[in-house]
């Protein structure tokens, strides 16, 4: 490992910045924590691709670690995930008792303040529940409950938000989405059973106030589309502005619904894992929220058979995005600079000079090879474990 401050060298295919992309041999020079240089080296080694660190901004749990555990569930799974490439995430509630939720939500804020050495970089919170339909429940317990002004201000005041999944057709969701746009938060759209039009309008009116919006996990949790009732997702793909999750495991999406958001969205879909504590853990029993999840070959699921998260990690959901035909160049921004960009992060996400050396290097199958997390090696990676980085 390279002293704080000491220069490293990177050399490989990079994918370079810019609105198309492409992967071109060069040499990465990170210090400080920080690019530094991104430079053409046409002796670089043509097995060894080098993109931005995922970013993920959906993900409960991983490595037997979740969010509401508190503090050392939240370090679990970051270092879980770091291992996968994923550099920056967002740990995400789940609809419980409310004080279990602000516990939560102060243990995420602790970790951010201490940092998770080993692990991806915890930029803020992902409030999923409890402010979702009782009626489009998923796989999350029945807590939910609606958006009272005071709930909302308890939540912005811990400091940690930096998105949250609200039903729109819940009374006060207008302006307790409003609140939220207000504190900086991406609104997210999800968990519901209104109307397109609800939806539509609700859009409307946080473009209006200049907030993000994103569509939480599309097509699931949220109903389908047909053409005089296009529902909650047809409103979302509508829309000029709203980001769009994606769950690209194999079993919460077909590969067809995955190129109809592209296509009505292009540049604005978003990889996520919406990982449960299972992830990384293999086939076996695990837990959601307090109910018991099964996972066998690779599909977590409650006792009823509904899907309950996933298991998946940034590095699978971008092999599968290539495997499905999205080039790698932008399968990397669905998984990096896109997401980043959704919740206001600008310092991360492309390998470009004077950005965070947030960094996920791959073997030509996309393997994970080595992950640096503002230029620090990932530990438990095959480069982290061999002198593979270079002196200047």
């Amino acid at each position: 490992m390279p002293e704080p401050g000491g220069v490293t060298v990177l050399r490989g295919l990079l994918l370079m910045p810019g609105p198309q992309g492409s992967l071109t041999p060069g040499r990465l020079t990170l210090q400080g924590g920080l690019i530094r240089a991104v430079e053409p080296d046409p002796q670089a080694p043509r097995d060894r691709v080098i993109l931005p660190g995922f970013v993920d901004t959906h993900v409960h749990g991983g490595g037997g670690g979740d969010t509401m555990d508190g503090p050392d569930g939240v370090r679990t799974l970051a270092r879980l995930h770091a291992r996968h490439g994923t550099t920056t995430l967002l740990p995400t509630t789940i609809t419980n008792p409310w004080e279990a939720v602000l516990d939560a939500l102060r243990g995420v804020a602790e970790v951010m303040r201490a940092g998770v050495p080993g692990g991806a970089d915890i930029a803020g919170a992902h409030l999923e529940g409890p402010f979702i339909s009782p009626h489009r429940l998923g796989a999350q317990p029945p807590c939910a409950v609606d958006p009272a002004e005071e709930l909302v201000a308890q939540v912005i005041a811990t400091g940690v938000l930096r998105a949250v999944t609200l039903a729109p057709e819940l009374p006060g969701a207008r302006e307790a989405a409003l609140a939220f746009a207000r504190a900086g938060v991406r609104v997210g759209i999800g968990h519901t059973r209104a109307d397109a039009d609800t939806v539509t309008g609700l859009l409307a009116l946080l473009s209006a106030a200049g907030a993000q919006t994103c569509a939480t996990h599309l097509f699931n949790a949220m109903g389908g589309v047909e053409g005089r009732t296009p529902g909650v997702p047809g409103a979302l793909m509508a829309d000029p502005h709203a980001t769009l999750e994606v769950i690209l495991d194999g079993m919460h999406l077909h590969d067809t619904a995955v190129r109809l958001a592209r296509a009505a969205a292009p540049e604005r879909v978003i990889l996520i894992t919406d990982a449960m504590r299972a992830a990384g853990l293999g086939d076996g029993p695990s837990e959601l929220g307090g109910q018991p999840v099964t996972v066998r070959g690779g599909k977590a699921t409650l006792p009823d058979g509904t899907i309950a998260g996933s298991v998946l990690t940034m590095d699978a959901a971008l092999r599968r995005a290539v495997a499905a035909g999205i080039p790698l160049p932008e399968a990397s921004r669905m998984a990096s600079l896109t997401p980043a960009r959704s919740i206001g992060l600008h310092d991360r996400g492309e390998l470009r000079p004077g950005l965070r050396a947030d960094l996920v290097t791959l073997d030509p199958e996309l393997t994970v090879q080595g992950v640096h997390v503002a230029g620090r090696p990932i530990a438990g990676t095959p480069m982290a474990a061999t002198p593979t980085l270079e002196n200047p």
